[in-house]
């Protein structure tokens, strides 16, 4: 039993890892702080498609579905739970390109935002 919840929080977490890798730059438009995990997350998730690391998440999930007596993760996460599943495979290539797009826009976003905010304002009166 605890093996299977190990698994599956350990799923969730990994689902929730993936949408940050992918938005977690724009929540740094509302909290800029959050840019420096998401420059680790976005940072980590790219050198595992470039050089095909595996994920530590991967690797607990599968070791937790083992010790719960399943057959355990014969691929990776994103080949068991959304290659074939959430989306063809032959759009594979074509969704990484869109997640590193939304993932830099973000960012260009929020420089823009902060180099805004920095002159907004400027040569007005103050009000205080």
């Amino acid at each position: 039993m605890a093996f299977q919840a190990l698994a599956e929080v350990t799923m969730a977490v990994h689902f929730a890892f993936l949408a940050y890798v992918v938005t977690g730059g724009f929540l740094a438009w509302w909290r800029p702080w959050l840019i420096w995990p998401h420059l680790a997350a976005a940072g980590w998730g790219f050198a595992t498609i470039v050089f095909g690391l595996e994920c530590p998440l991967t690797y607990v999930e599968d070791w937790a579905r083992r010790g719960a007596g399943e057959q355990g993760l014969s691929r990776g996460f994103i080949d068991t739970y959304l290659t074939g599943v959430v989306y063809p495979e032959r759009y594979t290539v074509q969704l990484q390109a869109l997640a590193g797009a939304l993932v830099l826009t973000s960012w260009l976003g929020l420089l823009l935002r902060r180099r805004r905010g920095r002159f907004a304002g400027a040569g007005t009166p103050d009000q205080g």
